[in-house]
């Protein structure tokens, strides 16, 4: 909705929408004057009281007190301290810690004079300490201060709990804030007004709590408690944190209409509509409140900038920027370097000079970010960016160009222009010249060359390894050592880390040779990168020989590359190297994952036998390794199609023993297996476990029994189920239809079959060629011809007809042999054979020549 059609000027902003429906709405039942009178004032905060408020002795002793203890390391027998004892009060407590400025000394105290005989903390000295520990972020003894005030049965005013809650909110202990407000009410030490309730509904709204606000503001109306701008200021707050536009904008309109909406209201609203991505709203309600005579702040205006450039929003960017000027707020240099550098990513060039003039104009001198900002967003043909240097290059220093060099670079990398870097690079080198090129024109100058250091050369590298052009990235490595400038750890890693993916081994191991000659240590990052290669390239003996070295440095290679060479063996059907190296790794101390060996398990399988796989099970259990739920699966798959499924069942009753929960896959396989042996019983009875472990069965689950029942004559059992499997919200696919259309055309049940096409095709799933053989072949086992007509016809029309050489193929020329003989249907087949659309069956070899169609 356009903010236009719901703002009216004069009266209320917005009207469109409610907080809560009728009758169910904490706000809307708090409506009445009862809840929101004109002259509610929100009560005074309760702060520190100053030394006014003590007698000229009292602060003679307070003062004394702060002296020795700021004097000396604290002691609680220093004799001076213990000599105005006496003289403590509650007042002097609370003056000492007000003035103490270190929060471990002033806990010190606090500690200390709760221990004295005959002295107890009131709220005030309570609150006292609690604001320190807040202001020092302490929330470990912030949260004890808390227990302590209500363990001690500290009674205090509604004034001073609300303190004591916005100290612990303020660090962000909102439990501990709800907590003690219910305690504190609970044990009866104090009762709890409209200020208590504001202070409380802050904290929960700093935490995104909206269930525990709304629950509050109903507490608050059952009390009869007032409500003012201040109980509904963190309600709007907590509604625009969640994103809960319509409920945000009702608060607000209720705090329109009672006149509480002030700037700070409006900061949070349109802040909101900001993190919204409602950009326009947000600048029509700053002009429509501005029309008002309110105006965001200064902090405002600035994150809204900041939003609106992160949205690429720099037309509204550029608005409110305006509006600053007008303002007259400051212009600081990170906000120039913010819309600038927004500008510059949307190619808004010219706009984006025009600041760069105001900042020049302002006297604000630009850093190197914005002139970087500047100078890569320009080609290097542009005037623009000669202009742009010429500007800056009267009052940048030598020292000042080498880092405004460097920034280019990484800009210009940051950009894409990786080439127009390397370029760059060369030419300051000495190779490469470019004349023609306005940067190397400034850089390259005569009288004040830039010096590359290794800063230079990284950021470069780093960039065309980014862009995938390592063999450039070689090149400019090879240079910057021929230049001077010694490489990294970090160069040598990154290097080793691109040739690695790019299965370059021999050139990984070079760089590796020279970093050591360097004297430079490969470290756990760089051996795994090589690691990672040899596993990629099935090198088993170069894997386990570099696994050695590594133990000799405490590396441990990185699993998911063991794992992945596990994989590619077996893949490759070399599963018994993949075992061998699994056992060598396990030699050397570093024992494969159970995924590893769940991969092997699995490779041995399908090149060896169940038998083999289930050695390798064991073996590793009595190692007192965990198989996992996949692993399990991966055995019972395996057993269930050699047909030996009451093993695959002990094995699910191992793990159930062992505390793991079969997966649906699980249960899938087992009632596959016993539908495969004839056990169909079984394969129910198995449904029936896997509804006791409350395990849901899927689609594939319903289809596998579907198709068990039929083939083994069971059809309205197989119906049965069918029906249940929709009543428990399980949604049939296109398998599980064809599977179901198969099996009752194999049972005789065509009528049924063809009910359940026809429902499939509602849906809009496309049945395959063999669902249509299928049902052709029970048409005509039940001599209904005519349907068999009207499939061969479908077939036909959805081009699913089988080729003369499909395995396929006889029944379609039965079908079209006894369709010729038959006086419905000889003349529609004669036709669809004269038309070509399926195939004339006396020229085609067994026909006999028996059936030449005329028409």
């Amino acid at each position: 909705m356009a903010l236009s059609r719901i703002i009216k000027s004069n009266q209320i902003l917005f009207k469109s929408t409610k907080l809560i429906p009728p009758n169910s709405s904490l706000l809307h039942s708090c409506k009445s004057p009862l809840f929101f009178p004109s002259n509610q004032r929100r009560p005074i905060c309760a702060k520190h009281r100053n030394d006014n408020f003590l007698s000229s002795d009292q602060i003679n002793i307070s003062n004394a007190f702060i002296s020795i203890l700021i004097k000396h390391p604290f002691s609680p027998n220093n004799p001076e301290l213990n000599n105005l004892v006496p003289l403590l009060t509650h007042k002097i407590v609370e003056s000492v810690l007000n003035n103490l400025k270190n929060w471990r000394l002033a806990q010190q105290f606090f500690t200390w004079v709760s221990s004295l005989p005959g002295y107890k903390h009131n709220i005030y000295t309570y609150n006292a300490m609690a604001s320190i520990l807040s202001r020092a972020r302490q929330n470990a003894q912030l949260k004890a201060l808390a227990l302590d005030v209500v363990d001690s049965n500290c009674s205090m005013n509604p004034g001073a709990l609300g303190f004591f809650i916005r100290c612990l909110g303020s660090v962000g202990l909102v439990d501990e804030a709800n907590n003690m407000f219910d305690q504190v009410k609970r044990i009866g030490l104090c009762v709890p007004n409209s200020y208590s309730y504001n202070c409380l509904l802050e904290a929960l709204s700093k935490s995104n709590l909206i269930d525990l606000v709304e629950t509050r503001l109903k507490e608050m109306r059952n009390l009869g408690l007032e409500f003012d701008k201040y109980t509904l200021t963190p309600v709007l707050q907590v509604y625009c944190i969640a994103g809960q536009f319509d409920k945000a904008l009702s608060v607000f309109n209720e705090m329109l209409e009672r006149g509480w909406a002030d700037e700070h209201v409006l900061s949070i609203l349109v802040v909101a509509f900001s993190k919204w991505g409602e950009v326009d709203k947000a600048i029509e309600l700053i002009d429509r409140m501005e029309e008002r005579g309110m105006r965001l702040n200064e902090k405002t205006f600035y994150v809204l900038i900041h939003g609106f450039v992160r949205e690429s929003r720099m037309d509204k960017a550029l608005c409110l920027f305006d509006k600053i000027r007008k303002l007259g707020f400051c212009r600081s240099i990170s906000l120039f370097d913010v819309m600038i550098g927004g500008l510059c990513k949307n190619n808004e060039r010219e706009k984006a000079l025009s600041l760069y003039s105001e900042m020049k104009e302002l006297g604000i001198d630009p850093d190197f970010g914005i002139l970087t900002k500047l100078i890569s967003s320009f080609s290097e043909e542009e005037e623009e960016m000669d202009r742009l240097l010429q500007q800056c290059w009267e009052y940048v220093g030598s020292q000042s160009k080498n880092l405004l060099f460097n920034s280019v670079l990484e800009g210009l990398v940051r950009n894409g222009s990786i080439d127009t870097a390397c370029n760059l690079i060369q030419s300051v080198m000495g190779n490469n010249r470019n004349g023609g090129s306005v940067l190397v024109k400034y850089f390259l100058n005569e009288k004040e060359v830039v010096t590359l250091n290794i800063n230079s050369f990284t950021s470069v590298i780093n960039g065309l390894l980014g862009a995938g052009k390592v063999d450039m990235a070689l090149s400019l490595f090879r240079e910057m050592v021929q230049f001077g400038c010694n490489p990294t750890l970090s160069h040598y890693n990154d290097l080793i880390d691109a040739l690695c993916k790019l299965n370059r081994l021999e050139e990984s191991y070079e760089f590796l040779r020279q970093m050591k000659e360097m004297g430079l240590e490969p470290t756990h990052f760089t051996h795994n990168c090589i690691f990672g290669c040899l596993c990629r390239l099935e090198d088993v003996e170069g894997a386990v020989e570099l696994v050695r070295k590594m133990r000799f440095y405490g590396h441990e290679p990185w699993i998911k590359y063991s794992t992945l060479l596990v994989k590619n063996l077996c893949k490759h059907e070399k599963a018994v190297e993949a075992c061998k190296f699994l056992t060598d790794m396990a030699q050397e101390g570093f024992l494969p994952d159970i995924i590893t060996y769940s991969a092997a398990i699995n490779g041995l399988i399908k090149i060896k036998s169940v038998d083999k796989g289930l050695e390798l099970f064991q073996e590793i259990c009595a190692r007192g390794y965990c198989p996992d739920v996949i692993s399990y699966n991966i055995l019972i798959k395996a057993l269930c199609k050699a047909k030996r499924v009451a093993e695959a069942e002990g094995l699910l009753n191992d793990m159930m023993l062992k505390g793991l929960v079969p997966s649906e896959v699980t249960y899938n396989y087992l009632i596959g297996g016993w539908c495969k042996n004839g056990e169909i019983d079984r394969a129910m009875l198995c449904l029936s476990k896997m509804f006791g472990k409350e395990r849901e069965a899927n689609v594939i689950t319903y289809a596998t029994l579907v198709d068990g029942l039929c083939n083994f004559g069971r059809p309205d059992d197989a119906l049965k189920l069918w029906d249940e499997m929709g009543r428990k919200g399980c949604i049939p696919n296109r398998i599980a239809y064809h599977t179901l259309v198969n099996g009752l055309c194999r049972c005789g049940r065509s009528s049924a079959a063809l009910v359940h096409f026809n429902e499939m095709k509602e849906k809009e799933m496309r049945p395959d060629s063999y669902i249509y053989i299928a049902l052709i072949s029970a048409f005509l086992s039940d001599t209904n011809l005519p349907c068999v007509l009207d499939m061969l016809k479908e077939m036909v029309d959805v081009g699913n007809l089988p080729d003369p050489l499909d395995k396929n193929f006889p029944i379609i020329r039965g079908a079209i042999c006894n369709l010729l003989e038959d006086a419905r249907t000889s003349f529609s087949i004669k036709h669809l054979i004269a038309e070509g659309k399926i195939p004339d069956v006396s020229l085609l070899e067994g026909a006999e020549g028996r059936h030449k169609p005329s028409i």
